[in-house]
């Protein structure tokens, strides 16, 4: 289930515009950051509360874990010159 699934209600449907702005506030607001998810929400702006993007983040951290345990597939990419995967030109 992506980030912009969870829950139900309108303050839960997270744009694209939304996760730019997301994201731009965390690089802003760090861990240190006293109120950081009202920060965070006040720079996305709309209908975000402090708590909806702080269980938008524990999500993101969920993904994030769930893709480095190896969870998710390396994809296979077509390289321009009709090869397959990476190629490695050292």
């Amino acid at each position: 289930m992506s980030s912009s699934q969870v829950g139900q209600g309108s303050s839960v449907t997270w744009t694209l515009q939304q996760n730019k702005a997301f994201e731009r506030a965390l690089a802003v607001y760090d861990k240190d950051t006293p109120d950081r998810w009202s920060n965070v929400a006040r720079a996305i702006g709309g209908n975000k509360t402090a708590e909806d993007v702080k269980q938008h983040y524990e999500v993101l951290l969920h993904d994030i874990k769930f893709i480095e345990s190896g969870g998710v597939p390396f994809p296979n990419y077509t390289t321009r010159n009709g090869g397959r995967g990476r190629t490695n030109n050292k």
